[in-house]
């Protein structure tokens, strides 16, 4: 430690798989799995989807300590102790994980549409990308220079819920945050991440100006992914991004 300023943490992400578009390129969405998991579990589901005009980027996270499994390491977007909206947030792994989400859809063709998705941790990573590009700012202060054309988020929940009114102050904010699509989708007998922390993510978003939200429920739906919900994806993608379907 040099002047009691702690070092800067080292972020080494895992490897990236990429799916590439069937039919004419006209989005690219990248997909970040969840707490443990890998991109290459996602890119094999997402390869079967019939969407052949979106090219999807799954990264893998770090390998970090987690104090929510007692500092055990593993493959995580940011650390998290609990989600509760006064748990302690890790902005710099959150800041590290959207930059990265950033630097891989830099190289895309500037007339494709961008998007940021995921499952669980991968969708609260996905949603901080979400305020980051309404802010205009990562929450270190950098700049958030891309702009985002959709947001989808399975099995997740908002994080730095508390710090969101402020990131949405100004009539640029505003305008960003309010014409952003973003789909939830939560399941009702979800054990991990609670059905209620999801509600209440798009109750918030909803309510300080991210008006362009769908949140989906789904009666028995666990911690997990069904044919039904990724229907609704597809088909939500579809009408969003304009796609043409071949």
């Amino acid at each position: 430690m040099k002047g009691g300023r702690t070092a800067r943490r080292v972020f080494e992400f895992g490897r990236t798989y990429v799916v590439k578009p069937k039919g004419k390129h006209q989005a690219t969405i990248v997909w970040l799995h969840g707490l443990g998991d890998n991109g290459s579990s996602w890119s094999q589901l997402l390869e079967t989807l019939p969407l052949p005009n979106i090219k999807w980027i799954c990264p893998t996270s770090p390998s970090q300590p987690l104090t929510l499994f007692g500092g055990f390491p593993t493959t995580a977007w940011f650390d998290v102790s609990d989600l509760s909206e006064d748990a302690h947030q890790d902005v710099e792994s959150m800041d590290a994980s959207a930059a990265h989400v950033l630097s891989l859809l830099s190289t895309e063709p500037p007339n494709i549409k961008l998007g940021v998705g995921g499952f669980s941790m991968g969708a609260a990573t996905a949603l901080y990308s979400a305020t980051c590009f309404s802010h205009g700012k990562f929450g270190n202060g950098n700049s958030y220079s891309t702009h985002l054309d959709a947001i989808v988020g399975l099995s997740g929940w908002l994080p730095c819920a508390k710090d969101l009114s402020n990131k949405v102050e100004g009539e640029e904010a505003a305008n960003r945050a309010s014409s952003l699509p973003v789909l939830l989708c939560h399941g009702k007998a979800d054990d991990v991440v609670r059905f209620r922390f999801g509600e209440k993510s798009a109750q918030k978003l909803t309510s300080t100006g991210f008006k362009n939200l769908t949140f989906k429920s789904y009666d028995s739906l666990g911690h997990y992914t069904i044919p039904e919900e990724m229907d609704e994806v597809c088909s939500w993608l579809t009408s969003k991004l304009e796609l043409e379907g071949k």
